[in-house]
Parts: C-alpha cells; sequence; structure tokens
C-alpha cells in the first residue's frame, strides 16, 4: 500500500496558504509535516485543510513565531508536544499515524533553532541553543517493533555532508555548516539508529538543496542551496522506500517560502 508523507518550512502558513492547497491539489500526500507556521493554535487555518480534504491535524502553535502541525487524510493520535531546552518554543510534536498495510509509524516533525550568525555558542545565545537543542535530541530513538516503526521529518537547520550545500570550503565557518553542527547532527543520526532516507534514494556524491536565501538576487542562477530539511526512519521502514522527490520548482512560485517540500513514498505492499 502506497504511503507519502511531505515535510516543507513553509516560513508563516496563513500567508502562503494558497501555495499550500496548490500543492496538495496537485501532490496529495497522506501526511503532510509543516515547519515555521508562525500562528497560534487558534489561528491556524484548519477549516482550509479540511475542506482540501485533510480532517486530521496536529497542532503545536505559536504567535508570530516558530510553529509545527501535522496534517493528514488518516487518523492521527497525539503523542507529545515536546519542549526543548525550557525555552517554551514550539519545536516538535509527534504523532501516531497507520501507514497501511498493518504498519504504525510513530512520527516526529521538528523544527530546529537556525543558530543566528556568529558560529560562537559563548557568545551567541542563539547557537548556544541551538547546540543544547541538539544535545536533547539525542533522547529520541528510530524506535521499531515488527511492523511498527519511527519517522523522523523536519528542518533541521543543518546541512550535515559537503555535497548538502553550494560551497562546502566557503561555508565551513557559516552557522548550519560548521564542523559543531554537522558532524553533532550525524552523530545523533547514527547513535539514534536513524536511516538518512534522502540519502538512500539520492548517493551522497549529488548535491541535494531545499532552501535557498531570499537574499539571492536570481536565487536559481546562482543557485547557493543548502539541504537544511530532512527525512529519516528507523532501519525497518527503509527498505519500503520507493522514492524521495525534492520540489525544486516550488522555491519559483509565487511569493515562495525560502525552503521546498521534501516528499517520501514507501510501498508497504
Amino acid at each position: 500500500m502506497p504511503f507519502t508523507i511531505a515535510t516543507w518550512n513553509i516560513n508563516s502558513v496563513r500567508l502562503r496558504m494558497p501555495l499550500v492547497e496548490q500543492f496538495l491539489e496537485r501532490y496529495s500526500p497522506d501526511v503532510l509535516c509543516l515547519q515555521e507556521t508562525k500562528c497560534a493554535d487558534d489561528q491556524f487555518p484548519a477549516a482550509a485543510f479540511r475542506k482540501a480534504g485533510y480532517e486530521h491535524m496536529a497542532i503545536h502553535g505559536q504567535k508570530g513565531y516558530h510553529g509545527v502541525a501535522t496534517i493528514a487524510r488518516r487518523p492521527l493520535k497525539l503523542v507529545e508536544k515536546r519542549e526543548f531546552c525550557g525555552m517554551g518554543d514550539s519545536r516538535h510534536i509527534s504523532v501516531s499515524v497507520d501507514a497501511g498495510a498493518g504498519r504504525s509509524v510513530l512520527l516526529h516533525n521538528f523544527y530546529v533553532p537556525a543558530g543566528g550568525d556568529e558560529p560562537d555558542p559563548a557568545i551567541n545565545p542563539k547557537f548556544r541553543h541551538k547546540l543544547d537543542f541538539l544535545a536533547e535530541m539525542h533522547a529520541l530513538r528510530a524506535e521499531e517493533n515488527g511492523n511498527s516503526g519511527t519517522i523522523l521529518v523536519g528542518d533541521l537547520n543543518i546541512a550535515p555532508l559537503e555535497t548538502d550545500v553550494w560551497s562546502h570550503k566557503q561555508l565551513l565557518k557559516v552557522v548550519s555548516h560548521t564542523p559543531v553542527e554537522t558532524e553533532g547532527l550525524e552523530r545523533l543520526r547514527r547513535e539514534g539508529g536513524w536511516v538518512d532516507l534522502m540519502r538512500e534514494k539520492i548517493p551522497p556524491e549529488e548535491k541535494i538543496f531545499t532552501w535557498w536565501s531570499y537574499r539571492a538576487k536570481d536565487w536559481a542562477l546562482s543557485d547557493r542551496g543548502r539541504r537544511l530539511d530532512h527525512i529519516w526512519s528507523s532501519p525497518n521502514l527503509s527498505p519500503s522506500l520507493n522514492r524521495i522527490e525534492v520540489l525544486r520548482e516550488a522555491r519559483g512560485w509565487d511569493r515562495p517560502s525560502d525552503h521546498v517540500p521534501v516528499i517520501a513514498g514507501f510501498d508497504f505492499g
């Protein structure tokens, strides 16, 4: 049975709801995980999602900042809205979803702090926060039990591999690609037992970008991107992965987010 999950940092769900509706109509994922929704729960555009056929929602919002939401055609069971680092930020939500063929998936949706501009935790509290957040994420494991498994998606705000950025050498001292971040994220993934699904389908020697800065006059021409958005799973789910799709064209839509959606398709047979 096919099962699809999409992840997308939408950079204000209310502002970009027309793009979300366009995306849902065209690609129809079973589950859509949004980050940086930037609205309180009572301001979330739930009616628009229901009209699009997505009746099931788990929301962890915050007025004007951060925020994550998981929306689905299938029933969702809220598992946890975890607060990291005692900051009161809405950056995580987990749900349980029936993926079909007797499969149950625990799905984590994350928005990791960006970390500011200066990659020095001694002088930049935002970078310290990011490193502390990653340290707390080590508690999450890629749990699996028979037909049950775990998927972790979201804007992790780190491009771990050299081919996850437009220039490894030029970005080594730029937040999102510094060694303390990239090595920390890869250690978190390995020790947690997670599989990087994007790199299961797209070889590590090939570049992948999911984010392009608003500062570029012509984002497509300069193509100075980074892979900040990720989809991981427990090992027992990765053999069922049949496709990964990065919707680069979405960066060129009208009034776009600076991130594009990433879709993972599974065939649980």
